[in-house]
């Protein structure tokens, strides 16, 4: 009876092995896709999608090349506007959504609870619901700059971060901060000194959650941003486009995995940092 049980588990944990491993092939063949394609020949990323590169269709490096030249808008001047916009924009979130999840949570008033249900609320709206008067209030604003747009996405990335900072700071004791009260520090010296380093957990997997959002995002930036000035590495890789409306698809292809790698050697270097970061976070309270 007992031997069976065992068999009967390990079956079982094979059977789930064996689920997840094809999960992940499914969810990983489009990266592999990408990256075969990127060292093809244009014409035979059209015809011979899913086969390895060989003799004829071996294009090396010219579609790397080629994706970076191409236009009159440098690359890398891309890369560094969504370099700029990624790291003010998950730092905005990080420092003010933290702060208000504090407040949020000691306060516990009737105002903080309607603030807080909202910020959960915002979490299930669809972005094009509001895309149009967003783009529209960021261009009366002059939210429309790498230097701004920030701002608006602090504005979309809050809801996340405040639900999860909120279920942390729970957990925290209250007697530390009424210690630190005695000892003599105001509200903002509390936050900074003793707040915000026991937050660092959910700061960590928050951070990489809306860096990763931001890094990849497309249609906040081409609605916002004035693209003749400003170009994104998702908007730069949207007109990667020739005469008539042709498409180089190597060259595409070729930035799209540019643009992925960054993204996936971070989050797998992160990706425990996630895990713990949502289970002492918004599991808790």
């Amino acid at each position: 009876m007992r031997k069976n049980k065992i068999s009967a588990e390990k079956l079982g944990k094979t059977a789930l092995t064996v689920l997840f491993s094809i999960i992940s092939i499914v969810y990983i063949l489009p990266v592999i896709a990408v990256a075969l394609n990127s060292f093809k020949l244009n014409t035979f990323v059209k015809t011979h999608t899913f086969e390895l590169p060989n003799g004829e269709s071996f294009a090396g490096f010219a579609n790397f090349i080629k994706g970076m030249t191409f236009g009159n808008y440098p690359f890398v001047k891309s890369v560094i506007y969504s370099v700029v916009i990624t790291l003010l924009s998950a730092g905005l979130i990080l420092l003010f959504t933290s702060m208000a999840a504090w407040y949020i949570d000691r306060r516990n008033s009737i105002i903080c609870k309607i603030v807080y249900y909202l910020c959960v609320f915002s979490m299930v709206v669809p972005f094009q619901m509001v895309m149009f008067p967003l783009s529209k209030t960021a261009d009366r604003l002059h939210l429309n700059s790498p230097w701004t747009i920030p701002i608006v996405y602090l504005g979309f990335g809050a809801g996340l971060a405040i639900f999860m900072f909120v279920g942390f700071v729970k957990s925290i004791p209250l007697d530390i901060e009424e210690a630190a009260a005695i000892d003599g520090c105001g509200p903002v010296r509390t936050y900074f000194s003793v707040v915000m380093p026991m937050l660092y957990p959910t700061m960590i997997s928050v951070g990489i959650l809306e860096i990763m959002w931001v890094w990849n995002d497309y249609l906040l930036p081409v609605l916002v941003l004035d693209i003749n000035k400003y170009r994104t590495i998702p908007i730069h890789i949207q007109y990667l486009k020739g005469s008539y409306g042709t498409v180089d698809l190597g060259a595409t292809m070729a930035l799209i995995l540019l643009s992925i790698i960054p993204v996936i050697i971070f989050y797998l270097a992160c990706q425990k940092y996630i895990i713990k970061g949502v289970a002492t976070g918004a599991v808790k309270g």
